[in-house]
């Protein structure tokens, strides 16, 4: 699993002729590092006599952030594993009218799988850019840059697996889900582009 890997064999296999691991995966681990470095933030602050009063809720987007840095690791591998299905559907074979059907089907259903797991990392992207904003701003400053590159990388992965998504819609020919799925990006594009104005004006005041 990719998840296993040291970083310099992530890195590695990143860099090689393979087809995957590839961009949504990475991606994924942008997203998975963002979500890491919020709860870093958390863990500098929940247990300091100086952020008291925010304890609590540090202590609720610790718990969000743990489960967000959980779900986007799975889908680092989930990511590949779904590219590796819509390979396996185009090597069916062709001979006949029946295989060459259920071929285009089994093409069509991969793929469609393949642009709805990006879809899930693009919204848990936008979840970790939330709890950045919110660490950024009541997190302990002397963390306010783990806090700010936890938003720029979450948004970076958000972006990546909107382009995942985006030309994965290319090959499926079912209107209404590709219509559906454009609806979805407009507004996920529309509140991580706020959020991430949001941290960059924050990150300006708080670092300089």
């Amino acid at each position: 699993m990719l998840i296993d890997k040291t970083v310099s064999g992530f890195v590695e296999e990143l860099a090689s002729n393979s087809p995957a691991p590839g961009g949504g995966s990475t991606a994924a681990l942008a997203g998975t590092l963002g979500a890491a470095l919020s709860v870093m933030v958390c863990n500098f602050t929940v247990d300091n006599p100086k952020f008291s009063d925010v304890k609590a809720e540090i202590s609720l987007v610790m718990k969000m952030g743990i489960d967000l840095k959980n779900s986007l690791m799975e889908y680092i591998d989930g990511d590949t594993d779904a590219f590796d299905e819509v390979m396996k559907a185009y090597k069916l074979p062709k001979g006949t009218d029946a295989e060459k059907t259920l071929r285009v089907e089994k093409i069509q259903e991969a793929t469609k799988q393949a642009t709805l797991l990006p879809l899930k990392v693009a919204e848990s992207c936008i979840e970790v850019l939330k709890l950045s904003i919110r660490v950024l701003t009541i997190g302990n400053p002397n963390t306010a840059c783990d806090a700010a590159v936890s938003g720029v990388i979450a948004y970076a992965g958000f972006q990546g697996a909107i382009f995942n998504v985006k030309i994965n819609l290319n090959s499926i020919k079912d209107e209404t889900f590709i219509q559906s799925v454009r609806d979805k990006i407009f507004g996920l594009q529309e509140e991580a582009d706020k959020i991430n104005q949001l941290i960059l004006g924050r990150a300006k005041e708080v670092i300089g």
